[in-house]
């Protein structure tokens, strides 16, 4: 029985979040392992496309970069050359990037309230 592609990236997920409750990183070091994963994912799916295997759903992607992995997405966009010029997943992307970046202001300028 071949395990769906999705069901393994989001198995992956839980097993990051898991492994960072369980040694309690501190969130840049969460944020890192998110990142370092999104772009490992990105890479299989680019990889997936070359040899027409079964690919990530683009939902799956714009999950982990909405999640926090949007850096580590973009920098697997630029090395792989993967998912910069399709459209809709593009603007759907950079609007998860924008949310990020106002959440991640917003926390700051509470935190300094």
């Amino acid at each position: 029985m071949a395990m769906s592609i999705n069901l393994l990236c989001y198995g992956l997920l839980v097993l990051t979040v898991g492994a960072s409750l369980y040694v309690q990183p501190s969130v840049l070091a969460a944020l890192l392992a998110l990142n370092i994963l999104t772009f490992l994912i990105y890479g299989a799916d680019k990889q997936a496309a070359r040899r027409e295997w079964r690919r990530v759903p683009e939902i799956t992607l714009l999950i982990f970069g909405l999640i926090g992995g949007w850096v580590g997405a973009l920098f697997a966009q630029q090395l792989f050359r993967h998912k910069t010029q399709k459209q809709p997943f593009k603007t759907w992307f950079m609007l998860s990037v924008v949310v990020n970046v106002i959440l991640v202001v917003g926390v700051g300028y509470w935190q300094t309230a």
